[in-house]
């Protein structure tokens, strides 16, 4: 089996989809080998031909490494490149990818903001997104008045929704002005529009969520609504190995932070910074 590697692992490490995606696409008949309808564990090398729709595609990523862009997402926009109602969407002036595509690791519902991640790695987006690896998702809430003691030990022992128990990892109050309290909250899954259903639930209307931290990458402070910035080379090399994820090899042609075991911080210095404003249509 020396070098070969399963057809979906090599199409998504080439950054083409998510392995979820691949697999979807292989069992719809939409991925050939060869000339031949692929099946789920196929095996690919230097020397196969792979068509997606008819379209030849390169599985091999040996020589690239990982993009990955942080992105902080305002409310108002949706996590989809296509949508019937014509809303704005995140990936509208994202940097061009040669190859491949960006991927959203999870999602952001229209009215909540803060911290998306996005990559060319479809392993990277799996690692983080599986349930099996139990991301943590950090969030600041504001709601208005206080939570009772009473209901913060239900939001942390189990609240029954329609589609199965949830709970919130922690919850700590973090300030707020007049009658809005903001609260800081951790969830390890990521079900749609968790954090407001579970607030719902006991009766507290959540009027602002914005998420500022997705498994070890963090907002970083001085990111503001509507810019992005791309870690460098040594700050994804940390993020795949945090997750377990494989890495290409890539020379390093820019100078890289300390490395911070376990953790993808924000760039401290200016000249690393490097933010991107998204032209608005009017």
């Amino acid at each position: 089996m020396g070098g070969t590697q399963k057809l979906q692992k090599a199409l998504a490490q080439a950054g083409l989809g998510s392995r979820r995606e691949i697999e979807d696409w292989i069992r719809a008949g939409r991925v050939t080998v060869n000339g031949t309808a692929a099946r789920i564990g196929a095996r690919v090398g230097a020397s196969d031909t792979v068509h997606i729709d008819g379209r030849p595609v390169s599985p091999r990523a040996e020589g690239r490494t990982a993009r990955v862009l942080l992105y902080h997402k305002p409310e108002g926009e949706i996590v989809s490149r296509d949508d019937p109602g014509g809303r704005a969407t995140v990936f509208d002036r994202l940097p061009p990818v040669k190859g491949g595509k960006w991927l959203a690791v999870g999602r952001l519902d229209f009215n909540t903001g803060g911290l998306l991640v996005l990559t060319t790695s479809g392993e990277l987006a799996n690692r983080m997104m599986h349930p099996r690896y139990e991301m943590a998702r950090e969030y600041a809430v504001r709601i208005r008045g206080r939570i009772s003691p009473t209901d913060m030990e239900r939001l942390t022992t189990g609240i029954r929704l329609k589609d199965g128990d949830a709970k919130l990892e922690s919850i700590a109050e973090h300030g707020g002005e007049g009658a809005n309290r903001w609260y800081r909250v951790v969830v390890h899954e990521g079900r749609n529009r968790i954090v407001r259903r579970v607030f719902e639930t006991l009766g507290i209307t959540v009027s602002r969520l914005m998420r500022t931290r997705f498994g070890p990458v963090e907002l970083p402070p001085r990111l503001t609504r509507g810019n992005y910035m791309e870690l460098t080379a040594g700050e994804v090399r940390r993020l795949l190995a945090a997750v377990g994820a494989s890495q290409a090899e890539e020379p390093v042609h820019r100078q890289d932070a300390r490395p911070v075991p376990g953790r993808v911080e924000g760039p401290s210095r200016h000249k690393r910074y490097q933010s991107h404003r998204r032209k608005r249509t009017r």
